[in-house]
């Protein structure tokens, strides 16, 4: 018997917790981790570690959660649960130390799957039955000299000011939902791009930035996003550009997540092992590839090969920005992995208005600044 049915069948049924989204973020002397906890109205959960690994917790196991999160002492908490459930507090306390010990080797060991380790129901982030992320384009518009006719700034009217972000940051929240990506166009061209992730950060999102990187090679202004709060960053490699390659340089040795985007084209489609390689070299760990059109799917599948030898990690899910070397439709040849768009992950307008994902322009969901969540989740 697993943890959690061991703690489901020790006790009898009582009243859940209300429904509700919590959440602990690490100390500063700490290795750095978000760890959200989302509570539905029959007092099971979802358990979220840095918005990737996500567990599924039955009622009980939903309550010792909500206490590790709470930073309740294990003695207290075993009170309280004792009292609740009409058991041992000595049983209650055990249970509780073997889930809080479990949990911290989750968040200390790297690539740790937890239904192997913990016993616990793992499910995969876009399989989840509620939104985990949402993709924010603050702005359509690109850098000079980008192929901006790609980029629908037609599509809009205007663009968000940054107080209707913050709404739009707060309602997410308030809707359980844990993780934003700014995006575009090119999300650094918006000067309160540090504000809106400091608003994040207060909020206790988790914040994401993709981003083509050439900004970020000003040291000082990568340092205001990262004081900010941001905790991953996606950039997207230009491989004929040399600040490109500095801007990987310049971010890898700090202490946040980064994930490097390669579009395979008909132009660096001969040099890609070689830019793979060199990414590696640079110290990346994280890879998320493309193709720029189906006649080269066979030369990413061999890619893919490639990187996985290279010891650099495959990340599918991730968005893309709009040009005319990411299309944001083949972001993953593999057809066994189930669609996360307009479940998992949503992705927002300069104007607020919802799509299911990138790209889906004719499936408006709703405005998110003028609709409630409720409406605009129901209309997927």
């Amino acid at each position: 018997m697993n943890i959690l049915q061991r703690i489901s069948t020790r006790f009898s049924k009582v009243a859940p917790l209300p429904e509700g989204t919590h959440h602990i973020h690490a100390a500063e002397d700490e290795k750095p981790y978000r760890l959200h906890l989302r509570l539905r109205n029959d007092g099971s959960g979802i358990l979220i570690l840095n918005a990737s690994t996500v567990m599924q917790l039955n009622p009980t196991a939903a309550e010792y959660a909500y206490h590790f999160i709470k930073g309740t002492l294990p003695e207290d908490a075993a009170r309280e649960i004792a009292s609740r459930y009409n058991v041992k507090r000595k049983d209650a306390l055990a249970d509780f130390t073997n889930f809080a010990e479990r949990i911290h080797t989750l968040i200390s060991t790297p690539d740790l799957d937890p239904a192997s380790f913990l016993d616990f129901e793992r499910a995969q982030p876009h399989t989840a039955d509620s939104t985990l992320r949402l993709d924010c384009a603050l702005t359509y518009h690109l850098p000079k000299g980008d192929h901006t006719e790609h980029a629908p700034v037609k599509r809009v009217q205007r663009e968000l000011a940054t107080a209707e972000w913050q709404i739009i940051l707060d309602k997410a929240w308030h809707a359980g939902i844990p993780h934003v990506i700014f995006t575009g166009g090119e999300a650094t061209l918006r000067e309160d791009l540090p504000t809106l992730i400091a608003h994040a950060e207060k909020n206790g999102q988790v914040c994401g930035l993709l981003t083509d990187g050439l900004k970020l090679t000003d040291k000082k202004y990568l340092d205001v996003l990262l004081q900010t709060g941001l905790d991953h960053i996606l950039l997207v490699l230009q491989p004929d550009e040399p600040r490109s390659w500095k801007a990987i340089e310049t971010i890898v040795p700090q202490d946040i997540f980064i994930t490097v985007h390669l579009t395979i084209n008909k132009k660096n489609v001969h040099q890609a092992q070689a830019i793979l390689e060199k990414v590696a070299h640079l110290g990346v760990e994280n890879i998320s590839l493309s193709a720029a059109e189906d006649s080269l799917m066979d030369e990413l599948l061999e890619l893919q090969g490639v990187a996985q030898n290279l010891a650099l990690n495959i990340r599918w899910d991730l968005p893309v920005p709009y040009s005319a070397s990411n299309p944001v439709t083949m972001e993953t040849v593999d057809d066994e992995v189930p669609a996360g768009a307009g479940k998992a992950w949503m992705y927002v307008e300069p104007d607020g208005d919802v799509l299911p994902a990138q790209g889906e322009a004719d499936k408006v969901l709703g405005n998110f600044l003028h609709d409630g969540w409720e409406q605009i989740a129901g209309n997927e």
